[in-house]
């Protein structure tokens, strides 16, 4: 059971679900003859109708452009059908639980080839990440307050959460977030207790065996003391807008999985439904490919990467310092609370960012740490563009301004111009 489940429903292994099933796919993948795999290929772009070599007007897409890492070289892929499973912007924020490539590469890829845009700003922060200046981004699993875990202030002991929920620790995780950085800020702490302690230890070492391994080797025993946590980052709820067949508003474009919006998980995602949401619309946009597959036309020719008027770029510390200031100023004017002001500071600075990483781009030669850095602006851009346009707080986004829930509820899409 987690939080915000009524019931014990959640299919897991152990403390380590997500690293289980990604490795089950990636060996299924690897073993199908008929998939052919590109590692160390980072995607810059759609192709598009305007990249055809003849312009047709189509609006469709083509393919994708894709930088090989290893030569520098820029690929054009063509395909009759191109699926985005790129998962989500984590990485806008400065802690976050996800990886170091979730920097909503397909969101923004999406957004600049035309598709529809919808509920960015409902971005999840997970209660309970590991507060250890030298480890980041370790998570400690929801599971923990589910199997018993009690959120306690450090100074006082204190078990909080009655405070503000009535479900307690088992509250969503929106609700828990809002609490702990709400107890944070209040009394001046780093960070707060979660405790198990009053399990038995072999109960505990048999639910959580790998966090417990690695709090043991950073000098924490989960099973004799409480670990010191924080909220984080941890699911972009909001995407590119698809239906149940997983196809965009573009043709030939499909998506599936984080960097979507599907309607699934509505303005609060459940713990572990991301997993499933990945199972089934990608299982969907397969088959809606195979059944439409003898309409889909071919790809035309399209115009290869030119690279003719870009050099090697002579600042790479100007990527470093944008990527720093933008997860930064996310953390801390669009996170957990927020405030129309503050939405606006961080937009400012949107706004003069995007002339100094489009004029980068315009001038040198792409890496992975450069198309990372666009799309990572672009994500940011759209998170606080639908944050403002949302004038009330519900799931996710709670803005200090507009406390009240209205009683209808509506999507926040943006439409490219």
């Amino acid at each position: 059971r987690e939080g915000g489940h009524s019931h014990r429903r959640i299919v897991h292994v152990n403390d380590a679900t997500g690293w289980a099933v990604q490795s089950a796919l990636l060996e299924a993948a690897e073993a199908n003859p008929n998939i052919t795999l590109l590692p160390g290929r980072a995607a810059i772009d759609l192709i598009t109708g305007r990249h055809e070599v003849k312009y047709s007007g189509s609006g469709r897409v083509w393919g994708v452009y894709a930088l090989d890492e290893e030569t520098g070289e820029v690929e054009a892929h063509s395909a009759r059908a191109t699926v985005l499973a790129t998962g989500g912007a984590g990485r806008v924020y400065q802690f976050s639980t996800a990886p170091r490539g979730a920097t909503g590469d397909g969101i923004a890829m999406a957004w600049r080839a035309g598709a529809q845009v919808a509920n960015m700003e409902m971005m999840q922060f997970h209660p309970t990440c590991l507060y250890n200046l030298e480890v980041k981004n370790f998570l400690i699993t929801e599971a923990v307050r589910g199997e018993g875990g009690h959120l306690k202030h450090p100074a006082t002991g204190e078990r909080f959460m009655a405070r503000y929920d009535e479900r307690l620790e088992l509250a969503p995780r929106d609700v828990v977030a809002r609490a702990i950085d709400d107890q944070i800020k209040r009394h001046g702490l780093d960070y707060v207790h979660l405790d198990i302690s009053h399990q038995p230890a072999d109960f505990v070492r048999a639910h959580f065996p790998m966090i417990n391994e690695k709090l043991l080797s950073l000098g924490i025993d989960m099973t004799k003391e409480p670990i010191p946590v924080v909220p984080a980052q941890h699911y972009t709820c909001g995407g590119v807008m698809i239906d149940l067949a997983g196809r965009t508003d573009l043709p030939g474009l499909y998506a599936a999985g984080e960097c979507t919006e599907s309607g699934l998980h509505g303005a609060n995602r459940l713990a572990s439904n991301s997993l499933l949401e990945c199972f089934v619309f990608g299982e969907a946009a397969a088959a809606d490919i195979l059944d439409c597959w003898d309409s889909f036309e071919n790809p035309p020719p399209v115009r290869l990467w030119d690279s003719s008027r870009v050099e090697d770029s002579d600042e790479a510390v100007v990527i470093k310092q944008n990527w720093t200031e933008i997860r930064r100023f996310m953390w801390n004017y669009v996170g957990i609370v927020r405030t129309t002001k503050r939405l606006e500071r961080a937009q400012h600075r949107i706004r003069l960012l995007e002339e100094e990483i489009s004029e980068y781009y315009r001038h040198f030669r792409v890496g992975t740490d450069l198309i990372e850095l666009r799309n990572l602006l672009a994500s940011a851009d759209l998170i606080v563009r639908c944050a403002l346009r949302r004038r009330e707080s519900r799931g996710l986004h709670y803005t200090l301004d507009y406390p009240q829930t209205l009683p209808e509820a509506k999507d926040t899409v943006l439409v490219p111009r």
